[in-house]
């Protein structure tokens, strides 16, 4: 066995990556986190907790708020034993970083979807039906319904972006090893293999399991913070553009009561008049739609697909590679022929 000197740096590596799960003691620890009788009991307290919150909101309010509050908190919950105990805030963390830093890459991506996207919905923006349903959404149902346009979203991704991970593990030569460890606590192991082998094949090469998982999830956390950046861009554009379009009367002729509240200021303040709540009703609705049209974009148009995902695929051919390296490392012993 290696000393752990020689290890440590490489798990760390993986770990600074996103990817906890490639390395054996994080992925046995969440495994543990995983078993069965351990998330049954995570899940009932999470409803129980719902249930509870639900309720204490739903008694001064409404039905739709208690359940929307019933699922914020049971998503809490979910989500804070995620975060501790599956040890999603690395994936997560390092998700964000990158999308971030790629920026620059994320603007012209936008624009292919942002024109027809925004033609559409503005158009959906100057309809007094679209006003009129919005505007009737109390907070509860409104929350609701953003909620369950996430989910449908998040669905969409799971079932779709395991397909862009059919080539990550396909076999890997010794020029591609090289060139994923080198710079890395990896290369001297991804040499020594190189050095015996020409080709790592695809049994040695494939991930599956929680490994697959923390790909699909990196891929996941990825793409759901370009889809977040944007409909708050599209959020913000119609607070803008109704705050400066949208006149009250016409705004109050549409919803159904006749009436505008303003959100902020005085009645006479021009802005405070047209910052109302039925505008920001519409907004979130809409922007929320905008989300899941995104979403479903992304993944089928083929031009997105190609400049987004062969990024963040490359990195995840490279973490694959890598591993071939770390489990040879671990094992003592290079790849067998």
């Amino acid at each position: 066995m290696p000393e752990r000197e020689t290890l440590d740096p490489a798990e760390h590596w993986f770990v600074a990556h996103g990817l906890p799960y490639f390395v054996d003691s994080y992925r046995a620890k969440v495994a543990a986190g995983l078993r069965r009788p351990r998330v049954a009991a995570v899940v009932l307290v999470a409803a129980l907790v719902g249930a509870v919150v639900g309720v204490v909101v739903a008694v001064p309010l409404s039905a739709a708020a208690g359940i929307g509050a019933a699922l914020s908190a049971a998503g809490v919950v979910l989500a804070s034993y995620a975060v501790v105990t599956l040890r999603a805030w690395l994936i997560v963390g390092w998700a964000v970083r990158r999308t971030l830093r790629s920026l620059g890459l994320l603007v012209p991506l936008v624009t292919r979807a942002l024109p027809l996207l925004l033609l559409f919905i503005t158009f959906l923006f100057i309809n007094a039906e679209v006003w009129q349903v919005s505007a009737a959404l109390d907070g509860g149902v409104l929350w609701v319904t953003v909620l369950l346009f996430a989910a449908v979203a998040v669905g969409f991704l799971l079932t779709r972006l395991p397909e862009e991970l059919d080539s990550v593990d396909d076999e890997v030569d010794s020029r591609q090893l090289l060139d994923a460890c080198r710079g890395t606590p990896l290369e001297a192991a991804a040499g020594a293999i190189a050095a015996r082998v020409d080709r790592v094949g695809s049994v040695d090469a494939e991930v599956t399991g929680l490994q697959k998982a923390n790909l699909v999830l990196v891929l996941l956390v990825s793409q759901t913070v370009q889809v977040l950046l944007l409909a708050l861009a599209v959020f913000a554009f119609f607070i803008v553009f109704g705050v400066v379009a949208m006149d009250p009367e016409v705004v109050g002729s549409w919803t159904n009561d006749g009436v505008v509240h303003p959100l902020t200021g005085p009645a006479g303040d021009w802005i405070g008049s047209r910052l109302s709540q039925e505008l920001v009703r519409v907004s979130v609705f809409l922007a929320a739609f905008s989300g899941l049209y995104f979403t479903v974009y992304a993944v089928t148009d083929d031009a997105y697909r190609r400049q987004f995902f062969s990024s963040v695929i490359r990195e995840l051919e490279r973490a694959v590679s890598a591993r071939v390296a770390y489990r040879s490392m671990k094992d003592g012993d290079a790849t067998r022929p």
